[in-house]
């Protein structure tokens, strides 16, 4: 009778261990909590950026924003003007199912307004989301349809490909041609500059990174903003991530920041109200 005991206890912690993994039965049924579960995309359904993870990338040594600020003034914008107490936040790699709605949460409470610079595949994977960014007042731009890194590519036709497939997708979900690209990663070179003047795009990089890929902490993401913040800045954040990325911390920090900006006496606008730029072709 003991032993018995003993073997039902055994099968019983089993099973529960099973179910907290999230083991599946030989038929492929489900014990445990996975995103699919609650509504959440699978691996294939969620467009991944063909040039890997920022932690993987931004170890590279494409030229310089400045540099190429300083050669193409016209084309490549990465602060606004100081003499106005303004600041732009911008956000990368979406739309995320996982993240983007949060964050639109959060940007709607505290009645902000953000530049998105989205990829073209998950654009055309998550249109619901695209329109509800505009909807709620928030401009977007073009970030490539597969987010390759396009120095590494080191072609012209990739890039024309990238940039031309995202501005269908986004002209379709949003009425008009966007005016903004900016580059997977912020990689560019020359030639690719001149490629997008050519194609009448304004590159938009940035003047305060957070580093909020590293996924630090919210406290230190924010820290990381406001000890480098200034007048006419245009922040980084990103509210997409690669499949096993985590943006909680992205979100939380906003949370943060955007009380902490406003006592200083700083406005969020976006970028186009930022530097005075049309935001459509």
């Amino acid at each position: 009778m003991k032993n018995n005991k003993q073997i039902y206890l055994w099968l019983l912690v089993s099973f529960l261990i099973l179910q907290c993994c999230g083991v599946t039965y030989a038929s492929g049924q489900s014990l445990g909590f996975g995103w699919s579960d609650i509504g959440q995309p699978t691996d294939e359904e969620l467009p991944q950026p063909k040039g890997g993870s920022e932690a993987a990338e931004r170890i590279r040594n494409p030229v310089s924003n400045i540099v190429l600020q300083q050669r193409y003034p016209d084309t490549v914008i990465l602060r606004g003007p100081v003499g106005k107490n303004q600041v732009a936040l911008t956000f990368d790699d979406g739309p995320d199912p996982r993240f983007t709605p949060q964050l639109l949460d959060v940007l709607k409470k505290n009645n902000v307004k953000a530049t998105f610079f989205l990829m073209g595949a998950r654009a055309e994977a998550f249109p619901d989301l695209v329109k509800r960014i505009q909807a709620e007042g928030h401009i977007i731009g073009n970030h490539t349809y597969w987010h390759p890194n396009l120095v590494e590519q080191g072609d012209l036709a990739t890039l024309e490909r990238e940039v031309t497939q995202t501005e269908r997708v986004l002209e379709e979900l949003l009425g008009y041609r966007t005016k903004l690209f900016r580059a997977p990663y912020g990689f560019l070179y020359n030639e690719l500059v001149e490629k997008l003047a050519q194609m009448n795009y304004s590159v938009i990089g940035w003047s305060v990174d957070s580093l909020d890929w590293q996924e630090s902490a919210p406290e230190v993401i924010t820290y990381t903003i406001t000890s480098n913040i200034h007048p006419g800045a245009i922040i980084l954040m990103h509210d997409g991530a690669e499949w096993d990325g985590d943006r909680t911390n992205t979100i939380k920090s906003v949370e943060q920041l955007i009380p902490v900006l406003k006592q200083q006496g700083l406005e969020f606008v976006t970028v186009p109200e930022l530097v005075d730029l049309p935001y459509q072709k």
